[in-house]
């Protein structure tokens, strides 16, 4: 398998997934994407987003709901699926749970978006832009990526 890495991804936050990309013996090598951080040439009809956490996803579709939103079509028009993968760890395994997470902004501003808000959020997006949200651990991510781009 060979992926492809956007290169807007920063290489500080990526290193660990590289380096599971080379220890699984995935070539790999980085260039712009249209859409999402990570696709296998096997199957360009799939796309990976990485988020590194809810806090940074929640701003994504609150505060850059238009930029993102605007993704989520291009990703359609070009026939692309595309799975947000977020790397919050925890108790966090599904989009049910965003239910039950606490947005570390409320303790600053109670009009900062609650678990369930974001949950009705991403629900609502995974609807009607046919987006998938998966969850995982950040020590997972790289074996994630190769799990959900070999089609696992």
């Amino acid at each position: 398998m060979t992926i492809q890495v956007d290169s807007r991804e920063k290489a500080h936050a990526i290193g660990k997934i590289l380096k599971t990309f080379e220890e699984s013996s995935v070539k790999y090598f980085v260039s712009k994407l249209p859409v999402g951080d990570y696709i296998s040439l096997d199957n360009a009809r799939l796309a990976i987003d990485r988020k590194q956490n809810l806090l940074e996803l929640c701003g994504n579709v609150c505060q850059d709901h238009k930029r993102f939103v605007s993704e989520l079509e291009l990703a359609n028009e070009l026939g692309i699926k595309l799975i947000v993968l977020c790397e919050h760890g925890g108790k966090i395994a599904c989009l049910e749970d965003v239910k039950w997470w606490f947005n570390p902004r409320l303790k600053f501003s109670p009009k900062a978006t609650t678990g369930e808000r974001l949950y009705k959020i991403l629900h609502s997006i995974s609807v009607r832009h046919g987006v998938e949200f998966q969850f995982c651990k950040k020590a997972d991510t790289g074996t994630r990526i190769i799990e959900l781009l070999s089609g696992g």
